[in-house]
């Protein structure tokens, strides 16, 4: 394999590794408002859903049905998943990676 494709596999595994980290952040912070313990901020989850992490925010909040009435959230993390596409779409064409694979 080489470089080029090499290195495109390993950010795309860094950006599915942390959304799953960003999915899993939303659990436990589920737990812990339940329970009644410290909490994760609500800057930090938004935040992690901006740095290429929506998906997993977006998942997280479904599955754990947390902070989906928080018009904050219900506004930011889609806006997030569209950014983290823009970006991905960006990079994808600026460095010209999808010619790679024609």
């Amino acid at each position: 394999m080489s470089a080029p494709y090499l290195a495109v596999f390993i950010i795309a595994g860094i950006i599915v590794i942390w959304n799953i980290v960003t999915f899993a952040m939303y659990g436990i912070d589920k737990r812990k408002a339940q329970k009644k313990k410290w909490r994760i901020s609500e800057s930090t989850l938004i935040l992690c859903a901006f740095l290429m992490g929506a998906a997993g925010a977006l998942g997280g909040m479904s599955v754990f049905r947390h902070k989906t009435n928080h018009l904050k959230f219900k506004l930011l993390v889609p806006l997030a998943l569209a950014m983290n596409i823009a970006v991905a779409f960006f990079l994808l064409h600026h460095f010209e990676i999808l010619n790679l694979f024609s």
